[in-house]
Parts: C-alpha cells; sequence; structure tokens
C-alpha cells in the first residue's frame, strides 16, 4: 500500500500548502465517498482538527441517509460546518423534479448559483451550532477566496483538464485555457487580489484508489454506497430525482475494491447514474464552466 501512502502524502501537502496561503479557506463537503476521504486527509494533516470552514450546498433534493450522515459526522468530530441553499428558487418551484425546468437548469440553480452566493457571502449561510445539534443563520458573510473540492482526474472529462490551484472569475466562473501550467510539483499560489482559487488535493487519485483508503483507514461512509439486500447500490451520489444505483451487492469497502480491481464497471462511466451528466450534451461542462464543483 505504499502508493497510498504516496498519495496521501501528497494531499496531505497540498492542503497544508492551501491553509498557508490562502487567508479565508473554505473546503466543500458533498458528503459523498471523495469529500469525505478528503475530510479525512485534512484531519489528518491538522492532528485531528480541521481548521477551515466546511461547505455544503443544500438543494433539498438530498437522499434522506446523506443528510442524517452528515449530521452525525458533524457531531461526533465538531466540525465547523456551514450550508447554503436557493430558497428562491426552490419557494418559486423552480426545480427540475417540479417540472418548471430541465435537469441542467436545476442543478445551476440549485448547486452552482446556491455555491457562488455561499461562496461570495451574499447570501444566507447557515451554521451548525454543535452544542445544540441545531442550524442556525449565520452571521459571517466574509468571502472564500479559496475553496478546496474533491475534485478526481479521472472521473469524468472535464475534471481532467483542472490542476492543483485552479483560478477562478470574480464569479467562480472557470476559463479551461487559462490555467496554469504546474511542473515539477511547483505550484502557483500567488494569484491577483480577487481571484477565486479552488484547491483540488485528490486530483491523481483513482476510483479504486479513494476505495482502497476507505478500506485501509476504516473511513465512515454513507451506506448507500452498499448493497442492503436488493442487489443494487450507489456508486456516485447526488440529489435523488436524477441519481440511480448501480446493481452490485458489494456490502463493504473491500467487496467494492474487489469489483473495481476485477473491472466490473470498466465500461461504464463512474457518474453514469447521474442524469445531469448527460443531459444537453457535455452538461457538466457547462455547469462546471459557471462554477460547478
Amino acid at each position: 500500500m505504499d502508493y497510498l501512502r504516496k498519495l496521501e502524502q501528497h494531499s496531505i501537502y497540498l492542503l497544508r500548502e492551501a491553509y498557508y496561503s490562502f487567508k479565508d479557506l473554505g473546503m466543500l463537503w458533498s458528503i459523498g465517498k471523495d469529500s469525505t476521504v478528503m475530510l479525512w486527509l485534512a484531519r489528518k494533516a491538522f492532528f485531528g482538527h480541521v481548521p477551515f470552514t466546511l461547505i455544503h450546498i443544500d438543494t433539498s433534493y438530498k437522499i434522506p441517509e446523506m443528510i442524517d450522515y452528515r449530521d452525525r459526522l458533524v457531531m461526533e468530530w465538531k466540525l465547523n460546518l456551514i450550508f447554503g441553499r436557493n430558497d428562491t428558487a426552490l419557494r418559486d418551484q423552480q426545480t427540475f423534479p417540479a417540472g418548471a425546468v430541465d435537469r441542467i437548469t436545476c442543478c445551476s440553480l440549485l448547486k452552482t448559483e446556491a455555491l457562488r452566493r455561499t461562496i461570495d457571502g451574499s447570501w444566507t449561510r447557515y451554521r451548525v451550532n454543535t452544542d445544540t445539534g441545531e442550524y442556525e443563520k449565520h452571521s459571517n458573510t466574509t468571502p472564500f477566496t479559496g475553496i478546496i473540492a474533491g475534485v478526481r482526474s479521472d472521473e469524468e472529462g472535464t475534471r481532467s483538464k483542472e490542476r492543483y490551484f485552479s483560478p477562478r472569475g470574480l464569479s467562480s466562473e472557470w476559463d479551461v485555457a487559462q490555467q496554469p501550467p504546474e511542473l515539477w510539483n511547483q505550484y502557483n499560489t500567488s494569484f491577483p487580489p480577487g481571484t477565486h482559487v479552488r484547491i483540488h488535493p485528490l486530483l491523481d487519485w483513482t476510483e479504486l484508489n479513494i476505495w482502497e483508503y476507505i478500506q485501509l483507514e476504516n473511513i465512515p461512509t454513507v451506506s448507500l454506497y452498499y448493497d442492503q439486500g436488493e442487489g443494487k447500490r450507489y456508486r456516485s451520489l447526488g440529489c435523488y430525482p436524477c441519481t440511480d444505483p448501480v446493481e452490485s451487492t458489494a456490502k463493504t469497502p473491500a467487496e467494492i475494491v474487489s469489483e473495481l480491481r476485477e473491472g466490473k464497471f470498466a465500461n461504464i462511466a463512474e457518474r453514469s447514474g447521474r442524469a445531469q451528466d448527460s443531459a444537453g450534451g457535455g452538461g457538466l461542462e457547462v455547469l462546471r464552466r459557471g462554477g460547478y464543483m
């Protein structure tokens, strides 16, 4: 498992470099396996403490087990978590489940726009009170200048174009053609004022690496990733109207590792169960150029 420790060490180095370089730093936590591994790495990097804010975007359409898992870990690990939400779109039913918009527009409103407005502090942030377990309006509206995200280059095509330190525009828009070179482990962390930067500590990890590391470290993950006796489990998690499970009888990380090593999903994209990825032709790249994870 030396290769896992090398990946771990590199990710920890990037997390520490980000913490040193950016004053107002946040980490996206989608509750999925990748961002939970990233959270685990952050706790390792800072000796059990996460010194920056965790950010979750709540679309109100997450599978209930995901929210239960989020709240349980927040209380157990005493995490500094805020969440953002597009209350206007939800109130006006500008969502795909309501039938008012298509999937891509729904994602743009509930995820991209909510993320952008939560990052820049222009919309309400809700912060967990780890004494009571309740979420309260957060008074801090300081914009985040750096955001750590659990992007992996092998997950889908547009993410293979990313950098470890990826500059964004003032509105979090992503210009693929203007990404800085990163050669010989030399990273640019000095950007002009007003630049928003995404940091990607998991860029070199694969789906197999993630599950091997979860198995090695015994990291707690959402039960939805495992077969509950119906011969199905989720490989990638999103909103329930747009996410489908895959056929699999894997009930543990070790069994998932075996599936991946045997090539069970070799010709099936990891996010094939995420309907918005195939909607509208290049839908995910459209979303990511606008600021989506």
